[in-house]
């Protein structure tokens, strides 16, 4: 049962401007070790970001950049299964890699999420976010940062591997399977695809994309999300256009993403994404 559990905190929506992550080594049942560390994403901070995690630019001033974290990052993708809650980690991830033009390796990827959804069934369809399924398990952290995500997205499922009697990777195999394995889809059928691994989450399309919004439509409804023309108190999901996002440093937004911010301040979790990370999302 050994993993590695990882976590990231960003600057702002480019999924890219990783500023802070963190590891939790698992092994026999337990959590080893962790291990976090401040980055310098060498991007502008947004006031929203801020307020979510407490991370600014001059808390990372001297932190290191990202190609110097990759080499430790690096070696545990290559030998492990890891672990994240939402693939919204993963993605971060792979555009940092590829900001910096670096290769990297094949790695199993678990989510979390995907088993919060399988092994509890109050958790199918909603409340399945990090700190929801921590409430239920009485798991005791600091959300928001990255250390302290990564261990309870870790301790998420070793609960889960208990609750069910299953193996890490019997749930990498389970997770690649519908939540009711006994349902069936048929894409011509219907917009929303109640097997997607984003199936109950709520999008809202703000700016200049680069893709037709009725194509951006069609794969957010493919990988399960209801999409709305309006940002409103379900909404779970605001696409930016890259463009937009870096107009001004991020400082011209539209209505719809300046309502969003406005919400998440009231405590509505909303993921505020780039068209970009949009994309990588859909095709995970």
């Amino acid at each position: 049962m050994d993993f590695v559990a990882i976590d990231v905190e960003t600057a702002n929506a480019d999924q890219a401007s990783i500023c802070q992550i963190g590891l939790a080594y698992f092994q026999d049942g337990k959590c080893q070790e962790e291990w976090k560390s401040y980055v310098n994403p060498e991007d502008y901070f947004e006031e929203i970001n801020i307020s979510i995690h407490g991370i600014t630019s001059r808390t990372v001033k001297d932190a290191p950049k990202f190609p110097t974290v990759f080499d430790r990052i690096t070696k545990i993708l290559e030998t492990t299964i890891i672990v994240s809650h939402m693939p919204f980690d993963k993605i971060a991830v792979t555009r940092a890699a590829e900001k910096y033009d670096l290769a990297l390796p094949e790695s199993r990827w678990l989510d979390s999420a995907k088993v919060t959804r399988r092994a509890w069934e109050q958790c199918s369809k909603k409340g399945y976010g990090l700190g929801n399924i921590a409430k239920i398990l009485g798991l005791k952290f600091e959300h928001h940062d990255a250390g302290e995500d990564a261990r309870a997205a870790g301790l998420v499922i070793l609960a889960a591997c208990e609750k069910d009697s299953m193996t890490v990777e019997e749930w990498l195999d389970r997770t690649g399977r519908p939540i009711d394995p006994n349902s069936e889809f048929k894409a011509a059928a219907v917009e929303v695809n109640p097997l997607g691994s984003l199936f109950g989450e709520e999008i809202v399309f703000t700016g200049s994309l680069e893709i037709p919004r009725r194509e951006a439509a069609k794969l957010a409804g493919e990988a399960g999300c209801k999409v709305t023309a309006t940002v409103r108190k379900s909404t779970t999901l605001l696409i930016v256009g890259d463009q937009d996002t870096r107009s001004l440093g991020g400082k011209e937004k539209s209505s719809k993403h300046r309502k969003a911010e406005g919400l998440i301040q009231q405590g509505q979790q909303i993921r505020i994404l780039t068209e970009s990370d949009f994309k990588n999302l859909v095709r995970i």
